[in-house]
């Protein structure tokens, strides 16, 4: 089995219904999620116009490889009603691969850690509640020192509390 930590977003069509119905989607296709962070709004990154998002970082343990692993997770947002229209765009959901376990992936579809971890307040407060001491197999940092690092300003609060 390998431990995956992958972001979970939402911000159309009641985000938080969203989230547990992707949580519940991977515990039945994916493998078994052992910890969830709190729930986070942050305000849209990338492209400001749109409404706020909801943001939840999943512990995962999976038997799946990687590749596997994301054609399930492209199924299941696709199944759910995501539609790919615009980049940063509004989304009913949302499954990034974070990290999957230490290894380090460099394909055209898929790379892993994903590249954006450092930049993103809004991946790095959950992924820090849940895992501060992880540490990013790229930067050789963790993920508390990457959030301190982090130079991303907008907002990132709690809002939901979830089972633990």
């Amino acid at each position: 089995m390998t431990e995956v930590l992958l972001l979970l977003g939402s911000n159309l069509e009641d985000p938080a219904s969203q989230l547990t119905a992707a949580i519940l989607q991977l515990q039945a296709k994916a493998g078994t999620v052992s910890k969830l962070s709190l729930v986070y709004w942050s305000a849209p990154w990338g492209k400001t116009d749109q409404p706020a998002f909801l943001n939840q970082v999943v512990w995962l343990s999976t038997s799946y490889a990687a590749d596997e692993l994301l054609a399930i997770l492209l199924s299941i947002e696709q199944e759910m009603g995501r539609e790919r229209v615009e980049k940063w765009g509004s989304r009913i959901i949302d499954i990034d691969i974070l990290y999957y376990g230490q290894d380090i992936v460099t394909r055209p579809t898929l790379k892993i850690p994903h590249p954006e971890i450092a930049n993103r307040r809004f991946v790095l407060v959950p992924l820090s509640e849940i895992t501060p001491e992880f540490v990013h197999p790229v930067l050789n940092v963790s993920n508390a020192v990457l959030l301190e690092r982090c130079e991303d300003e907008l907002e990132v609060k709690k809002v939901i509390d979830s089972e633990q």
